[in-house]
């Protein structure tokens, strides 16, 4: 059975990822690749060891070590990481 903290964990986490949705103001790339890793960190766990297949494929490259440094960094973690930086730019 989850305990009650990691449930108002998640339905926080729930609520931040609505808020990312509609901000004020578009975050700058690398705002929006910390808040990409921390959702993948979140909802997946760690990246997988392989990156995108296709070497030109800049994006997905930085995406994936971008995720790739938070290994080991658990969901819970990573989720409270995520609503703060959601609240943040939010400006709370």
């Amino acid at each position: 059975m989850l305990n009650s903290n990691y449930m108002a964990n998640q339905q926080a986490f729930e609520q931040a990822v609505a808020d990312s949705k509609s901000l004020k103001e578009k975050p700058d790339n690398e705002i929006l690749l910390k808040l990409y890793c921390l959702y993948k960190q979140s909802t997946e766990g760690d990246a997988p060891v392989d990156g995108p297949e296709n070497m030109l494929d800049f994006v997905g490259k930085a995406k994936h070590d971008a995720w790739s440094q938070l290994k080991g960094t658990t969901k819970e973690e990573a989720m409270t990481n995520y609503v703060a930086l959601v609240n943040q730019l939010k400006g709370s």
